[in-house]
């Protein structure tokens, strides 16, 4: 009797995962706005980039002088 009872029990869980719901379809366009926020430019990671490597240089550069 345990057999027949795990047997159903089988089989009724398969039947419930079989009957799940089918994924949504998810339509993502990225390509909506022409403009763009400013900080997705390239040219301003650049620039910023650029403006952090000078101040680390000028910033260890003045550190090593010495008072004589």
């Amino acid at each position: 009797m345990k057999k027949v009872y795990l047997s159903v029990m089988i089989a009724l869980f398969s039947i419930i995962a079989f009957a799940q719901e089918t994924p949504k379809e998810i339509d993502v366009n990225i390509n909506t706005d022409k403009g763009g926020a400013w900080y997705a430019a390239p040219w301003v990671w650049v620039v910023g980039a650029a403006v952090f490597i000078l101040l680390l240089v000028a910033l260890t550069r003045g550190s090593g002088r010495r008072a004589d």
